[in-house]
């Protein structure tokens, strides 16, 4: 059987080659092969010509073949034995990424990109990628030195429904590849309709809400632990809004997962004003995983 392969996208940035550095890392300890993928092409707008374009983009694909070389060779550095391929795409490079994920296990991009994948994960394409990905995507920032943070916990985001089965599943995974400690971090917080329905000088029952937290929390995690009995897991109740006690998490985690789709806050933790917040200011890195949970 096939294994699929860990995407990693790059446009030459230093923020690309930490990407390539966690891609690496990943792959080597799940056992997957690397592919390293560049996507150019000519920018909206640009002069027409056949010479002058046509000399444009074979500067285009020498510098591209370069930064692949590059990439291969420290991906090399990370894990010397591992299987690694380079692409280099005549496309869009959200285009040539989402088809990458038809066929990929992960897809692994920075925080930050210059030239034609400039504003790939704060903008547009970051939310095509993480919307319209067949796989789960997973977006690097550095540390202060550039580098991914090697310790800390796997934190997933639960949000009581079917939607965040597919995260806790891959997170899960991931503290069990990683030898990590599991947080599962549930937070909520009573709507503005829930207020107004109770009436403005209703007592709100913190200790029912608490409850009703911890059971979906549990129920969310049952089977889980049976399946991965090696991974330590540590339950967070958090009376806050989703994105705020994830960031909070985040700056000490070593990876942050969120399902694509959920209930209340988590809803629109990747499609939303949340998750541009997350994006920008998560201390780490951070997966979006899909599921195939109807809305």
């Amino acid at each position: 059987m096939t294994r699929r392969p860990v995407v990693v996208g790059i446009d030459g940035s230093t923020a690309a080659l930490h990407a390539v550095r966690w891609a690496a890392d990943r792959a080597a300890r799940t056992n997957r092969p690397l592919r390293i993928v560049h996507a150019y092409h000519l920018p909206p707008g640009f002069p027409t010509g056949v010479t002058v374009e046509e000399s444009i983009l074979d500067g285009l694909r020498r510098q591209g073949r370069r930064w692949l070389a590059t990439a291969q060779d420290l991906a090399r550095e990370v894990a010397p034995t591992l299987e690694t391929a380079a692409a280099l795409a005549a496309a869009a490079p959200t285009t040539a990424l989402l088809h990458e994920t038809e066929n990929a296990a992960l897809l692994v991009l920075g925080n930050h990109g210059r030239n034609a994948l400039t504003g790939l994960l704060v903008g547009s394409t970051s939310q095509a990628l993480a919307a319209q990905a067949h796989c789960p995507v997973v977006l690097v920032r550095g540390g202060e030195d550039g580098a991914p943070t090697p310790s800390g916990p796997i934190v997933v985001g639960v949000d009581g429904t079917d939607a965040s089965e597919a995260a806790v599943a891959f997170a899960f995974a991931e503290a069990s590849a990683q030898d990590a400690t599991l947080v599962a971090l549930h937070a909520w917080a009573e709507s503005v309709f829930e207020t107004a329905i109770a009436g403005p000088n209703a007592p709100l029952d913190w200790d029912r809400q608490r409850e009703v937290a911890a059971e979906a929390l549990a129920e969310r995690l049952a089977g889980w632990q049976e399946k991965y009995p090696e991974v330590r897991v540590e339950r967070e109740l958090v009376h806050d809004r989703p994105a705020r006690a994830l960031r909070r998490c985040a700056r000490t985690a070593r990876l942050v997962v969120v399902g694509r789709r959920g209930r209340g806050g988590f809803r629109d933790l990747v499609l939303g004003s949340t998750s541009q917040h997350l994006l920008h200011h998560a201390a780490g890195p951070v997966a979006v995983v899909r599921t195939e949970t109807a809305e």
